[in-house]
């Protein structure tokens, strides 16, 4: 019952914005009241911000079985792009961002406060500490010597000799994602509960430099986890901002509803189950293809424990 009032919801509040373009008296008045996520009905302001629908309570003797998974979306995969397409400035679709860009400016502006510097959600990161990891300023040796000759740089010089390194939203294509997988024993269901989302893109610290060879720094192509959000903190801001729907415009669905639903396509890099620390790559290194396989393991796992559950 409560999937059908859900979904009830969300149909409705697709039905409510494409009904505001028709009763708009100007473009302007559509994008404002869109931007607030409000409908004018006549002489009537209505919010349509809704709220996440509820997990529910759950203690820990009512799991019967979980595993902790950690994965990787690649927002490359065909299936993954609603969570990196944006439409800032449309009229008749709907503005959208790309989940990245949503959950950085929810961080910087405070909306999100449980922003963490890695999984362990042990260091809250501020919107100072977001800001520092995603640019790094340098000036280069030229201004470094005109410096420690007493001048200031003037203006010009500042410019020419100031390298910005930014890790900017079209960067960011991998998203990672923590979550457990249990069974309930109290209505015998296997669910999925997601727990922190990050985003990987590369390290801005490292980009440009080069070591005594001249040749570009080891690792400096490769992703970093730029912060981590605790996912249930996050949940207001996803359920009321919307991925792109190309087959229809009229139909809402938020964030909330396509991470909850699991609609996207993942690698398992990480288990509560696996070996060390759980991480694949650390206990079968070197073999891309062996790793994928224990992702796939993992995998068969989730689904052998449904099926444990008849037979327990």
């Amino acid at each position: 019952m409560k999937k059908y009032i859900g979904s009830l919801l969300v149909l409705v509040s697709g039905l409510m914005f494409s009904q505001t373009i028709l009763n708009a008296s100007s473009p302007e008045e559509f994008r404002r009241m869109r931007a607030e996520n409000k409908q004018k009905v006549g002489d009537t302001v209505i919010d349509n911000k809704v709220k996440p629908l509820e997990y529910g309570y759950v203690e820990d003797k009512d799991i019967l079985k979980s595993m902790m998974v950690w994965e990787i979306i690649d927002m490359n995969d065909k299936i993954n792009q609603p969570f990196y397409y944006d439409n800032p400035d449309g009229l008749l679709a709907k503005q959208t961002r790309s989940l990245y860009q949503l959950l950085l400016d929810a961080a910087i502006s405070g909306q999100i406060q449980e922003v963490y510097d890695d999984e362990n959600f042990v260091t809250k990161l501020s919107p100072e500490g977001i800001q520092k990891r995603l640019e790094s300023v340098r000036v280069s040796d030229a201004a470094i010597d005109i410096l420690n000759s007493g001048r200031q740089l003037t203006e010009q010089e500042k410019k020419e000799y100031t390298d910005i390194f930014k890790t900017t939203t079209e960067k960011v294509k991998v998203l990672k994602i923590m979550g457990m997988w249990f069974i309930d024993k109290r209505d015998g269901q296997m669910k999925y509960r997601p727990l922190g989302i990050a985003a990987m893109g590369p390290d801005p610290a490292v980009q440009g430099r080069t070591g005594p060879d001249g040749q570009p720094l080891a690792g400096s192509d490769e992703l970093i986890d730029l912060f981590w959000i605790y996912y249930p903190s996050a949940r207001d801001i996803l359920a009321n901002n919307y991925v792109y729907n190309k087959k229809n415009s009229s139909a809402d669905l938020s964030f909330d509803d396509l991470i909850n639903a699991r609609r996207f396509s993942s690698v398992i890099y990480k288990s509560s189950t696996g070996l060390g620390d759980g991480t694949i790559k650390d206990y079968i290194p070197r073999n891309a293809e062996e790793q994928l396989e224990e992702s796939e393991k993992i995998k068969e796992q989730i689904l052998q424990m449904e099926n444990d559950m008849w037979n327990y």
